[in-house]
């Protein structure tokens, strides 16, 4: 017995790794071992995130060019101003308008000028009338002329004269079948009041959203 007890308080005496006990003959690890899930490497994680982050933008590009491609594409061509004298209140602007897909011209303004008007010259009864108008419809494709004699500007209550060979800044507003404007900025040239329509000139950019 007595060796016995002496070979039992060695066993106790033996370190043991921690949370592993003896008691009696019995050996206690301390609470069970519990499922664990294994971490996710930071450089598998960020690696997974920056492909997420690279498909995200391919879609999102893909996307907004759909929606440029079903925009139409307004150009103006050969804007000009008839100049004009002291004391001249009103002058027309002429330029030539084509469109890739159908639009409408619903407006027209310019820091040179309060009033800015589309307007129609027309005969009836044998007599040439000029009448302000809402908009000139664009078919796809085609171009719609501007021009002495027709569909015009009207700039009126002018504060100054319209001096030849200066810039007159312009912004044409155009509907589309949806009801959504769109504007181009011209720069329209102004020339003698005796000119007639130069050669074509891109004096326009194309139409902003």
């Amino acid at each position: 017995m007595k060796r016995q007890a002496q070979a039992t308080q060695c066993r106790l005496a033996t370190p043991m790794p921690f949370g592993i006990e003896f008691a009696d003959n019995v050996l206690f690890t301390g609470r069970p071992p519990t499922a664990t899930r294994s971490p996710i490497h930071p450089l598998k994680e960020s690696i997974t995130m920056s492909m997420r982050r690279i498909a995200t933008t391919a879609l999102l590009a893909s996307l907004s060019l759909v929606g440029v491609a079903s925009h139409a594409e307004v150009t103006v061509q050969d804007a000009w101003i008839r100049a004009t004298v002291a004391q001249q209140k009103a002058s027309g602007a002429f330029m030539r308008i084509t469109s890739t897909e159908a639009t409408r011209l619903v407006g027209i303004a310019t820091p040179a000028a309060p009033i800015a008007e589309v307007h129609e010259m027309k005969m009836e009864d044998g007599v040439m009338k000029m009448r302000g108008i809402d908009g000139i419809a664009l078919k796809a494709g085609e171009t719609l002329e501007l021009k002495p004699g027709g569909y015009h500007v009207m700039l009126m209550d002018l504060p100054a004269a319209m001096t030849a060979g200066s810039t007159v800044p312009m912004t044409l507003t155009f509907k589309d079948a949806a009801g959504k404007e769109s504007t181009v900025q011209v720069q329209a040239q102004v020339r003698a009041a005796n000119a007639a329509a130069a050669p074509a000139m891109d004096h326009s950019k194309h139409m902003k959203h």
